[in-house]
């Protein structure tokens, strides 16, 4: 073998390994079809997981506040007090945190001149980035919780860039909102790439693999619910969430159609993106020390109602309670859509996501997040259940069985030698 089908061969399947049995070693041959791809894009090492139920280490459950109109990011006044309000997102909470935060903080001091003093309410995504916001723009700042990491529902999230994820409904969203979304997107784009390469990868880039035997759908055209060839396709888009991703092409990866061979996944169609990871587990810490040297404070609290943000000290409040805003506000616009997340040991040199048969999958620092997804974006709709489904968490561990063992019979016909 020459050196240079050597090094073609090695960068694709190099560490691939079956995930039946005890631990095996695979020398990878070169792949005849993966000259189609230039020699600089070939994927790298992209090792199997061993998904086995018993490696499942937990199972959470996270609530994504969703309102049809966006996020509610409005300035009200609560007695002799300034409010501010920024929850709502849904499935964007901690990828649009840090542009909906500058866009609150610079509401409040507009509309409350010269105060240097000012309260969060949430320790989550938004109350985090919120208060570190209103630091860097001269702000004293408490934050008052009920509860921090690792407890807040923020820390159960998936941990992907998804920038207008159930964001709002196409129908419902204000004229206004997309410039809006661009906005506050671009701004936390900017303030995430500030956090690359930071000790521990807080927020690192990661591969991403769309796998399917059929051809894939465009994720940005609806789905009619009547015609859609796909039987499982039929449950959804009973909502038509809002799309605004093309407005930022510019700095967002092209996903890429991968040539038949150029990875060691069974399926017919591979597309593959890079996109943002957030490590949450450290992340948040980080944000919380980050808060803690800027001089912050925190103050363990719950809020029953506004009203009794009178008894605070400060003047200016934010109010980043997320799905709790709901019963503080009594704002019935929330709609709950639960996600539910089994997570399997991390592994080292594991750093790649799939989407496959519904499945969501993201291999995190902290975790390999399992995400059954089966009815979409429409799963978990206006479902407040945060009990954990043991049935569901299993399930999604088989699926990943079944891609690696179409994968095993692939490798074996290409004359790779698998030795214990």
């Amino acid at each position: 073998m020459d050196r240079r089908s050597f090094l073609h061969g090695s960068a694709a399947l190099t560490g691939l390994s079956l995930l039946q049995g005890c631990a095996k070693h695979v020398a990878a041959p070169a792949l005849a079809t993966a000259s189609a791809l230039p020699f600089y894009d070939l994927p790298g090492n992209i090792l199997p997981i061993r998904a086995d139920v018993d490696r499942i280490f937990r199972i959470t459950v996270c609530l994504r506040p969703f309102r049809a109109v966006g996020p509610r990011m409005d300035v009200v006044k609560v007695g002799d007090k300034t409010v501010v309000t920024n929850y709502g997102h849904g499935g964007s909470g901690w990828s649009l945190s840090w542009g909906s935060a500058d866009v609150v903080v610079r509401k409040a001091m507009e509309a409350a001149p010269g105060v240097k003093e000012c309260a969060v309410i949430g320790a989550g995504a938004l109350g985090l980035t919120t208060a570190l916001t209103a630091q860097r723009m001269g702000y004293k700042v408490t934050i008052y919780a009920k509860e921090t990491a690792p407890y807040i529902r923020s820390v159960r999230a998936t941990g992907s860039w998804t920038p207008d994820s159930r964001v709002a409904l196409s129908t419902d969203a204000p004229a206004d909102f997309a410039a809006l979304w661009e906005r506050m997107a671009r701004t936390s784009w900017t303030m995430y790439n500030s956090y690359l390469g930071v000790a521990g990868s807080p927020i690192e880039w990661t591969d991403r693999y769309q796998l399917s035997d059929d051809p894939p759908r465009d994720r940005n055209r609806p789905v009619d619910p009547n015609t859609a060839a796909d039987p499982a396709d039929r449950t959804k888009q009973v909502h038509e969430f809002a799309r605004y991703s093309q407005s930022i092409a510019d700095i967002t990866p092209k996903s890429k159609d991968m040539p038949p061979g150029s990875t060691p996944f069974p399926t017919k169609y591979v597309r593959r993106n890079s996109s943002l990871t957030f490590n949450v587990a450290g992340y948040a810490k980080l944000l919380m020390q980050e808060f803690y040297l800027a001089g912050g404070r925190l103050e363990m609290r719950e809020f029953h109602s506004p009203n009794e943000f009178a008894s605070l000290k400060e003047s200016v409040v934010f109010c980043c309670t997320g799905y709790d805003s709901k019963a503080l506000w009594s704002d019935q616009s929330i709609v709950p859509v639960r996600g539910q997340i089994a997570w399997l040991i991390p592994q080292e040199g594991v750093n790649y996501g799939i989407g496959y048969k519904g499945l969501n999958l993201l291999a995190r620092r902290d975790g390999i997040v399992v995400q059954p997804n089966i009815g979409g974006e429409e799963e978990g709709w206006n479902d407040s259940n945060e009990t954990p489904d043991h049935a569901a968490a299993e399930a999604g561990v088989k699926i990943l069985q079944e891609l690696y063992s179409r994968m095993e019979p692939i490798i074996a016909k290409r004359g790779t030698k698998v030795t214990a």
